[in-house]
Formats: C-alpha cells, structure tokens, sequence
C-alpha cells in the first residue's frame, strides 16, 4: 500500500509538471514577439505615436493611473510617459523631470552610459496628466512615487534586467523620494542637482551662497542691474504691460503686475548663476550707463519676463502647489536691494490660483532627508559648485551604503557625471555600470586609468545635446 501510495504521489507530481512546462511553453508561443505589441499588452497602456530613432524605437504611450493610489476605486486618469527601447537584454533606466515629460526622444546621461533602454515619465497634474476634475489634494509625493512603482511593476516583465532611477533637480528629487518609499524597486538612483530643503523656515544656505559665487565684481554688476531696474521701476512697467498686452498677458494670480515685475526682477540674480557660467559675466551690462531698453532685454534674457504672467505660471502650478506644500522653496534676502524692494521674495502661495487650497506639511522633506542619511544604498548624488539649487544639498550619514555626494567644479544646475574631476567620473560611472548588473563593464572601469573610462554608447548629437530633458525654467 505504502509502495503504491508513494508511486500514485510520484505520478502525480510528475503529470502537474509536464502540465506547468506546457502551459509555459505555451504561454511563450502566445506572447507577442514585436515590442509594440508587447507594450500595448499591458492592461491601462495605449499608443499616442510611435517614432523611429536611429538604434531604437521610441513610443510615446498613455497609461491609465488612480487618482489615488490608496482607493484606486475612486477614478483614474491617463498618465504620459516615453520609452526609448533599445532591447529587452539591456538594463533601463527610469528617467522623469519631474514636470512634463518631452514628446522628442531624449537619452540621459545613465542611459548613454549603461547604453540601455529609457522609460521616461511625465509627473501627475502636468498637463496632460492632469485627473479631471483635479483634486490637488492628491498631488504629493507619494502619490507621484506610487505612480512610478506601478508603471516599474507593469514594465518589468518585459524588460527584467537591472533598473536605475534618475533626474534632474526636481526630477533628481522625484528619483529619491521613489526611492524612498519603494527601496526595492530599483537597482541604484542617480540624481542630479536636486535641492533639498529640509526645514523651509532656514534658508541661510542660498543667503551664503548668492554672497560668495563667482567674483565680487561679477556680484556687484548683477545686483547693480537688479537695482537700476527697480529705480526705474515705472519705465520699465511700461515695457512690461505692454509686452504683456502683445503677449495676451494676464496678471490674476500674482494679483498686480507691480508684484509680477518685481519677482521676475528678484529671480535675476539666482536665474543667472542657475543657468550661466562665470564667462558670462562679461555680458552683465553697465547699469548705470545703460538704456531702458538695454536693462528690460537683459532681464527678459536671463529670466523672461512672461514667468510671471497666468499664461506663464499657469503649466507650473503643480511645482508651485508642491513647493508650498512640502517640497518647500528658497527664501532669499538680497540685502543689496534695500528698501527698493516693495515685496521681498514671495511665497509658492503668491503663484497658485487662490481657488486651489494649499498648506504645508513641514515633516514631509523631514522624513526624507532623514531617509537617505540612515538609508541610502547605491545612490549617486551629482552638484553643481556653481547652481544655487546645490546650496541645500542631500547629505549621506553613516548608514549611507554604496553611496555618494560630488560636486562638479564650477558647474551650474546642469552638472553632469562628465564634468566632475577625473577620478570622481571614472567612480560614478563603474558605480553606474555595476548598479546596472553590467559586471564585465564595471569590472573593466575599475581597472582601467580614469582618463580612459567612459560611457558604453556613443555621443549622438540629437539624443544627447544639452537640454534635451532639462526643464529651461527657474523652478528646479
């Protein structure tokens, strides 16, 4: 009876088997062999257009999202995102602004380093990822965290090697606080030139920073033409109203163009050291010497003088919301302007519809700087010497693992792993490669000299020219 019994079990498991191997190898037959195809498979994904790039495909797809990620049940909306896919053998990476996401193909710099695929996504309640109506109650940082892990979990079947997160500043803040949340999600996070406020009260950093960047010289002939422009406040308001008129310019939210034209002025001095570099200060013109005209072109160059109009504010109202909601923003003092200036640096709430409610929470960036001192694990922070967004940079404690804080000399807010010293680049991109699950590749950095490591793919001028994924904005 024993021997029988034994012999029955033994049949049994063998025909459960065979069964599982058919209907795998079944499964294998059914699965669509084309890319499109496979993408379009997954329940919420549908096509917007599909365009071909030189050694890749790209598509720009919809995918359909809850509202909430905590009551799904309560409606959803469709959510932009782009993947650049090169093959499924290769590594990923996750690439998001944090604002909107671009329709043109763009690569990062981990993805031309990994020479991997990209999957890039647009950030909830930017336009068109915006739920109508739009509860804004549901934009923070969890809720765009769990839109990444879902669109992670949905992709990850098709591409199942090793995954790595990235941006740039507000997007290089996304990447962490996804990391945050979600820690076992991806294989390693590179995050670029993302500012983080941990107590929105203290900004001494940025008054510290905007003291001592650059040259005295350089200082003083910028904060000499923010002065003039508000000596001349009335004549330029002019300029200002009538560019605006031309424009179609409206000024509801800020209340008055008086308190429009005087942040655009107050943006001058951060706007040129966040995309300048120091050899620019040879263009900073004589203040004192120069016309009406000669001061309202400079300012609208390095900072636009439409920033603050409705028509301008209007696509960044999520960052403006976030900002004064938990993300926090720079307060700066200027103490060169004296008693010129009427209103001071004005709060996120100055730039939000007054019909849209916002308080803030002070222990959301709290929770996360405190994160990623005792947690960070292969985490690649990059900074820029020269961006006033760097002044309040992540930190690493010491239950940071295989992680890392460096700073490009003399770089503005689009610092690079390319523009750091020499042994910090060959560091960052070995780290890069072996986050990547690419062994061979890193293990072939580590050995070689610094000066010869380099990333896998080739520069391609229209993939990876400068701005392709930057936001040319002031926000971060």
């Amino acid at each position: 009876m024993t021997k029988a019994l034994r012999w029955l079990l033994s049949f049994v498991v063998l025909i459960s088997t065979v069964s599982t191997a058919g209907a795998a190898t079944a499964a294998t037959r059914t699965e669509p062999a084309d890319i499109k195809d496979r993408l379009l498979a997954i329940p919420g994904m549908s096509l917007v257009q599909e365009r071909q790039v030189t050694g890749y495909r790209y598509f720009v797809l919809n995918y359909t999202q809850p509202v909430d990620h905590r009551r799904p049940a309560r409606g959803t909306f469709s959510q932009r995102l782009t993947v650049l896919h090169k093959d499924t053998d290769r590594p990923t990476v996750f690439h998001t602004s944090g604002y909107n996401v671009s329709t043109n193909p763009g690569r990062s710099e981990p993805t031309r380093i990994i020479d991997g695929n990209q999957v890039s996504m647009e950030y909830r309640f930017f336009t068109p990822s915006r739920p109508a109506p739009a509860d804004w109650s549901k934009l923070n940082i969890w809720q765009a965290a769990s839109d990444q892990h879902r669109i992670f979990k949905a992709l990850k079947p098709i591409y199942a090697k090793n995954w790595i997160a990235t941006g740039g500043s507000k997007g290089g803040m996304t990447a962490t606080y996804y990391e945050r949340f979600y820690p076992r999600d991806m294989d390693g996070v590179v995050a670029y030139v993302a500012p983080n406020d941990v107590d929105n009260r203290e900004d001494s950093r940025y008054d510290r920073f905007l003291a001592n960047v650059g040259t005295p010289e350089c200082r003083a002939a910028l904060g000499a033409v923010q002065r003039e422009a508000l000596v001349r406040r009335e004549a330029l308001t002019e300029k200002y109203a009538a560019l605006a008129a031309t424009e179609g310019g409206t000024f509801t939210t800020t209340g008055t163009i008086d308190k429009a034209f005087e942040a655009v002025v107050l943006d001058l001095v951060w706007g040129f050291w966040q995309y300048q570099d120091e050899a620019d200060c040879a263009t900073v013109p004589a203040a004192a010497t120069s016309t009406d005209q000669q001061l309202f072109d400079y300012v609208n160059a390095i900072v636009g003088w439409s920033a603050y109009t409705d028509q301008g504010l209007a696509p960044y109202t999520p960052y403006y919301y976030q900002a004064g909601t938990e993300l926090g923003g720079p307060t700066v003092r200027q103490p060169w302007l004296g008693d010129l200036s009427r209103y001071g640096y004005q709060p996120p709430r100055n730039f939000v519809p007054a019909s849209i409610p916002m308080s803030f929470d002070k222990h959301a960036m709290r929770d996360v700087d405190r994160w990623v001192r005792h947690h960070a694990t292969r985490m690649l922070y990059v900074n820029g010497e020269n961006d006033p967004w760097s002044a309040e940079p992540f930190r690493l404690g010491k239950g940071a693992r295989d992680s890392y804080v460096f700073t490009a000399p003399g770089a503005n807010h689009g610092a690079n792993v390319a523009g750091l010293v020499e042994h910090e680049r060959a560091k960052a991109t070995e780290r890069i490669l072996s986050w990547a699950g690419l062994g061979t590749a890193a293990t072939a950095a580590a050995k070689a000299p610094d000066h010869e490591v380099a990333p896998l793919a080739p520069y391609d001028r229209k993939l990876d020219r400068a701005g392709t994924l930057q936001q040319p904005t002031l926000r971060p």
